[in-house]
């Protein structure tokens, strides 16, 4: 069931996410206006993404539109704090995907939220434990 997703787990293992992208040019003069940083993720972290999103629309059974319910369930907050800290290991795989699926909507609030959750291994270890579903 989430093969795609999993899929990724070795190319996220060696890949390095992403950049941010500040501007050191510009002065902030009308002439030179400063843009905003912004991280410029990887190939992977894209497909991953995508992935997400693509689960989302194959299982609307899932309600994963209602993360943030689904997570509090759990007694996860939807704050990075209790989400890199979720005790995953007994899980069920639509709290896992809701964890997934909060953290690429976090990034729409917060520029580079995708990019902690990667870089902390939070990422990594849900994509474990869908495999350990998969598996059964």
């Amino acid at each position: 069931m989430y093969e795609k997703l999993t899929g990724l787990i070795p190319a996220l293992q060696t890949d390095d996410f992403g950049e941010w992208i500040i501007d050191k040019e510009n002065n902030g003069t009308p002439e030179h206006p400063i843009q905003f940083p912004f991280v410029n993720y990887g190939e992977v972290v894209r497909k991953l993404e995508e992935e997400i999103y693509r689960f989302d629309d194959e299982y609307p059974e899932f309600g994963l539109k209602r993360y943030g319910e689904i997570l509090k369930a759990s007694g996860i907050d939807w704050g990075s704090e209790s989400m890199q800290h979720a005790e995953v290991g007994m899980l069920d795989g639509k709290t896992v995907m809701a964890l997934l699926l909060g953290t690429v909507r976090a990034e729409c609030f917060c520029d580079g939220a995708l990019l902690g959750f990667c870089k902390d291994g939070s990422v990594i270890k849900w994509l474990g434990r869908l495999k350990e579903l998969d598996q059964g």
